[in-house]
């Protein structure tokens, strides 16, 4: 699939797109999935084709279907989301090659801790008025100050995985 994406700027549809998290606990065998309910971006597609853009999501809203485990996970051993309420990915680069493939190199922010990120999303859909960006990836939760692993139950890293809709707001 070949889209033509418009110029302009866009708003990320936080009703039509989601942001989850997996990560293996309990020495790998069991798999922790959940997910952010509120989620906030921008972007801007250039004349040359190439976009730049935020996705900041509320620490607060993490959802993992466990209110002890959600409150632990928001707590000063992960996210410390009372001195780090949200969670950034800044596109400085997003770029359509390959047909449906868009190259993002960009700064994934956790806990005040920047660090530079590069994925690959697939643009799902297209047109004038919007597009979807699908993309899944992992981190090291060390590199952004979670190191908490209580007798070594949490291992390896995190996937994340996102479905991201945005609709064009100006040309």
């Amino acid at each position: 699939m070949t889209v033509a994406v418009e110029t302009g700027l866009w708003q990320l549809d936080a009703t039509a797109s989601t942001v989850g998290i997996r990560h293996k606990t309990m020495w790998g065998l069991v798999t922790v999935k959940g997910g952010f309910g509120a989620l906030n971006g921008t972007g801007e597609v250039r004349p040359d084709g190439s976009a730049v853009g935020t996705v900041t999501f509320d620490v607060a809203s993490l959802d993992t279907g466990n209110a002890k485990r959600d409150t632990h996970l928001r707590s000063a051993d992960f996210f410390d989301a009372d001195h780090h309420p949200e969670i950034t990915f800044a596109a400085r680069s997003a770029e359509l090659r390959d047909g449906d493939q868009v190259h993002v190199v960009g700064q994934l922010t956790v806990r005040g801790i920047s660090r530079p990120l590069s994925l690959t999303a697939r643009l799902t859909d297209g047109d004038a008025t919007g597009l979807t960006l699908d993309t899944e990836f992992s981190v090291d939760r060390d590199q952004f100050g979670l190191g908490w692993n209580q007798l070594g139950m949490i291992r390896g890293r995190t996937t994340v995985t996102a479905a991201l809709r945005f609709v064009r707001t100006t040309g």
